[in-house]
């Protein structure tokens, strides 16, 4: 708590997005009352955390997820602005971690999964393991609620879809990027899944 967060313009840059895109994950941050952000320039300008990344945070996420006004748009926005970040990160970090155990281990249980939901479950365990990778604890008490809440919304997804090899593909190029070290391409290949599995949301 009280850690001040990279600007726009280089969290843009980092990510390779839009200074809007990161302008509008930061306001879903501090409606959540994550984030405190400040306007103008200076030492005190910028978003600050507020709250500390521990158990209590998911939870509240959660509440707040659930009864508010969020638009779906909101929510992938700011999930795929964490997930960009923790994929550059994770892909600087040696990979003989127990976070790339269970990215492959979650690859392997959507190469067998029989349903959608159980797709979904397996899908969501390996991006939450891709930012856990990152060591980012506010970043992974965030993911868990945003995953909990996109769940439904990522099994209609896989249903409009009719299967799941162009998402594993995806999948496994996020994983080959994290551990060879390429956090660029780790970064585009986070892009194109979440342009591929949310269209009408990310175009």
């Amino acid at each position: 708590m009280g850690d001040r967060l990279p600007g726009e313009r280089q969290l843009a840059e980092e990510l390779q997005v839009s200074r809007s895109s990161v302008r509008e994950a930061f306001r879903v941050l501090e409606t959540l009352g994550l984030v405190e952000c400040q306007v103008g320039r200076g030492p005190n300008a910028g978003a600050i955390l507020t709250y500390d990344p521990d158990g209590t945070l998911t939870d509240l996420l959660r509440l707040n997820l659930g009864l508010s006004s969020l638009t779906m748009r909101e929510v992938i926005d700011t999930r795929l602005m964490i997930e960009q970040w923790s994929a550059a990160q994770a892909a600087r970090i040696p990979h003989d971690t127990d976070s790339t155990q269970a990215m492959a281990a979650a690859l392997t249980a959507m190469d067998n999964a029989t349903t959608p939901e159980d797709f979904v479950h397996h899908d969501m365990a390996f991006h939450i393991a891709l930012t856990d990778r990152a060591g980012n604890t506010l970043n992974s008490a965030i993911m868990r609620a945003l995953s909990n809440t996109l769940r439904q919304y990522a099994v209609e997804a896989v249903h409009r879809l009719g299967h799941t090899t162009d998402l594993q593909t995806d999948h496994r190029l996020i994983h080959t990027a994290i551990t060879t070290g390429a956090p660029a391409d780790a970064v585009t290949a986070v892009t194109e899944h979440f342009a591929r599995a949310y269209p009408p949301i990310t175009h």
